[in-house]
């Protein structure tokens, strides 16, 4: 059984050792007080590693770096501080191989935080309000801390947490940390609004987080029995819920259930997943599986983009030689809408930033999604669906959504870079 302690007693140094690894769930599901007494003890724990997620809050700083090295598979929120200190190192990859990855010597996670409701009847703990890659980083970790949260909910989930697998509990009443969303600007609304068209009824979504995918979802609320399985979820969801659109009466994997690998929103998400048996949590391994994706009929996965060049390539990642983004799940997701029997992979995305187009002859950063992946790209110009097109096809197609003022200097650079390999006669690679 679990050692309690009170967090005023709490001392770190016992349990983090110099040169382990620590992870705690990301965003909402961060245990924020637990993370700040880590931090507050880094001198006296000696140098150590953390694996940072989305946060959603400013608990880690470059302060903190003068001990502690930081490593995430994303530069979003207050990782932009980090990034831009020179004090974030980026490990590149899929969402869905982090479960791997930490249930493996490659990047073996030593120590774990979690946050978590008080126990069930039975003694066992639920996730709280996150599942995702704490499952893989559990089996592996030598020392697991918990955060017993009077204020999180008991969200149904994928298993349960053994208590004689928890080595400390620390009961603490504090608000989860929130993350509501950003009103949506006139061109959120303007693309949110193309990709609705996309939508048919029954289908089962899968969005991300931000003003664009909020303003997506709110747009959806005339339509009819709508499922959703996605990696995380946010309010938008609830007002969904609420006004009867989405009910996952037609799924055809998990009917009637709000599958989620995390809850990324304010108190009355976390409130509402509480009360709703409809929602459930699930590992990574589960919410980004190819088979379950691929299974779920008329699956829609609404996926964003920093650019996206001429012939479909798309970078996720980095603008500006400064990493903003992460490859995340959008391949997953997307592959899955693709082999799903209706469904419909998007890639939505403003047409330009700060004057400058987002569509482009040739990306300024990684190539995150392949053009074999080819998807429906939507900007607030327009809709184009790659899927089956040839390379002059798709060109055309992705002129045809640009901007209007930067259409003519694309179609230019187009011209001016044109060459045999362009119209894809080369023989390079297989079949």
């Amino acid at each position: 059984m679990p050692t309690e302690i009170p967090l005023a007693d709490l001392d770190l140094r016992r349990h983090v050792r110099a040169g382990d690894t620590v992870l705690w769930g990301q965003g909402c599901a961060e245990p924020r007080p637990l993370v700040e007494r880590l931090l507050a003890d880094r001198a006296d724990i000696g140098p150590f590693r953390c694996f940072l997620g989305i946060p959603a809050a400013d608990t880690v700083r470059p302060e903190h770096t003068d001990v502690v090295s930081f490593v995430s598979y994303c530069g979003t929120g207050a990782n932009r501080e980090l990034i831009r200190a020179g004090r974030l190192d980026i490990l590149p990859g899929h969402y869905s191989t982090l479960p791997q990855l930490f249930a493996s010597d490659e990047f073996r996670i030593d120590v774990l935080l979690l946050l978590v409701p008080p126990p069930d009847p039975d003694g066992t703990f639920r996730y709280g309000l996150a599942q995702e890659y704490l499952t893989a980083a559990l089996a592996r970790a030598r020392v697991v801390i918990a955060e017993v949260n009077e204020l999180v909910p008991r969200v149904e989930c994928g298993g349960r947490l053994d208590p004689d697998r928890i080595d400390v509990v620390v009961p603490t009443r504090r608000p989860p940390v929130e993350m509501p969303s950003r009103p949506p600007a006139q061109i959120d609304l303007a693309i949110a609004r193309r990709v609705a068209e996309l939508v048919p009824d029954g289908a089962t979504l899968q969005v991300g987080l931000g003003s664009l995918p909020s303003a997506i979802l709110a747009q959806l609320a005339n339509h009819r029995d709508l499922g959703v399985h996605s990696g995380l979820v946010t309010d938008a969801v609830v007002d969904l819920m609420s006004a009867g659109v989405v009910t996952g009466r037609r799924k055809t994997v998990d009917r009637g259930k709000v599958v989620t690998g995390l809850l990324m929103g304010t108190e009355r998400l976390f409130r509402a997943a509480g009360h709703d048996p409809a929602f459930q949590l699930r590992e990574t391994t589960y919410t980004h599986d190819p088979e379950v994706l691929a299974a779920q009929h008329r699956f829609v996965a609404v996926n964003s983009a920093l650019q996206v060049d001429l012939t479909g390539q798309i970078n996720a990642e980095e603008v500006g030689g400064e990493y903003v983004g992460a490859v995340g799940g959008a391949v997953d997701f997307l592959r899955g809408a693709r082999r799903s029997l209706g469904g419909v992979p998007v890639v939505a995305l403003p047409a330009t930033s700060r004057g400058t187009s987002r569509i482009v002859v040739q990306l300024s950063g990684p190539v995150s999604t392949a053009r074999s992946d080819a998807c429906v790209v939507v900007t607030e110009h327009g809709v184009a669906d790659l899927r089956g097109l040839t390379l002059d096809q798709r060109r055309e197609r992705m002129l045809a959504i640009a901007a209007p003022e930067h259409r003519p200097a694309l179609a230019e650079s187009l011209r001016a870079s044109a060459s045999p390999a362009r119209s894809g006669t080369t023989r390079a690679g297989g079949r």
